[in-house]
């Protein structure tokens, strides 16, 4: 905790940071204070009713969102930063390719928006002196979408996404700090009565407009559940072997994206790769080829288990089956049952259209 000095004109400093952020190539930078507010009944509400599924973090951490200064002590103000990564417009619409979801098909995001965030923070002690701080990406218990709402960088879609009039395709950061900066003031939403989000859900995860089930959800089932994906989901998940996309691929606003940083460019043809290359790599291969990626902490059994999934939803071919028959006896009970899956589905389409 810093005595800070009482003769600093915050609201100059505020809009150096501002300035600093855009030369770091930060894509909006807004500042909100430490308390998350109602946010936090509607997280506890989300809770009780078991929408998290198996990711106990959320639960386990619930206090630490809705009190900012319990994760870093002396927190009264956070500072809201966004970075856009849309690589290119295109998508994997061929039900034989690799669908991975465009945030993880380049550099690990947390790693890059902390090291932006650190520079950052380097600024400010130039500016303004020793201050206290936390830089966060998507790393810890932080209320992300409230804050950036409150700083003004967007509003809360029905997606439940940070969604702004240029888009959803971006990264949110965070400063916790001890620095009194005045705060931002949140902007209009401009959902108005759309709902080609809660349309477009492959699985109607979102249950209500801002409510999602991430039982239902695609990029849950895909990278956060351990298991065994229920077989009810396994036909609509098409080819999506990481991630889904399609709530932000249709959304009007998504229109007026900006073309995201270099940084996030797609990595080892991640946006143009058949599920049948990526089905053969070895456990060596994909930790190999994915370090540095956000797609190699699922690791390889979610992985395999993902990419057969979506062969069972891929159209017949012998060349298919013959892969899934290799894995028939994969070591782990978990892939061995979704190979298994995959190979009736195979037969299935094979039968129906002989």
């Amino acid at each position: 905790m810093h005595d800070h000095d009482s003769t600093v004109d915050y609201a100059a400093l505020k809009e150096a940071i501002r300035a600093a952020g855009t030369k770091l190539g930060f894509a909006a930078i807004g500042v909100a204070r430490a308390k998350p507010g109602q946010a936090v009944d509607g997280l506890r509400q989300w809770l009780a009713e078991g929408c998290h599924g198996e990711m106990d973090y959320m639960a386990r951490h619930a206090d630490l969102r809705a009190e900012p200064a319990q994760l870093q002590p002396g927190t009264i103000t956070v500072i809201s930063a966004a970075v856009d990564y849309l690589p290119h417009t295109k998508t994997a619409d061929q039900p034989e390719q690799a669908a991975i979801s465009r945030y993880a098909q380049g550099r690990d995001y947390h790693k890059l928006i902390r090291n932006r965030l650190q520079k950052m923070a380097d600024v400010i002690t130039e500016l303004a002196g020793p201050f206290g701080y936390r830089v966060f990406s998507d790393s810890a218990p932080v209320m992300e979408v409230e804050f950036a709402r409150q700083a003004g960088l967007g509003w809360r879609g029905k997606h439940t996404l940070l969604l702004s009039q240029q888009g959803s395709w971006r990264f949110l950061g965070e400063i916790y700090t001890d620095l009194p900066l005045p705060p931002d003031s949140p902007i209009d939403e401009h959902c108005g009565s759309c709902t080609a989000c809660l349309d477009a859900c492959p699985t109607q995860a979102i249950i209500a407009p801002y409510k999602v089930d991430a039982r239902r959800c695609i990029s849950y089932l895909t990278i956060e559940l351990a298991g065994s994906i229920p077989e009810e989901f396994r036909p609509l998940i098409g080819n999506r072997i990481y991630g889904c996309d399609d709530c932000q691929l249709c959304c009007p606003w998504n229109r007026f994206a900006q073309l995201g940083d270099p940084d996030f460019a797609p990595r080892h043809s991640l946006d143009s790769s058949s599920l049948l290359e990526l089905f053969a790599w070895t456990e060596e291969e994909f930790n190999d080829r994915l370090a540095g990626n956000p797609i190699r902490r699922i690791g390889y059994e979610r992985w395999v288990r993902n990419i057969a999934v979506a062969l069972g939803n891929a159209p017949y071919s012998e060349t298919t089956a013959k892969a899934l028959q290799q894995q028939q006896n994969h070591p782990s009970p978990m892939v061995k049952e979704h190979v298994a899956w995959a190979l009736l589905q195979q037969y299935d389409g094979k039968s129906s259209t002989a």
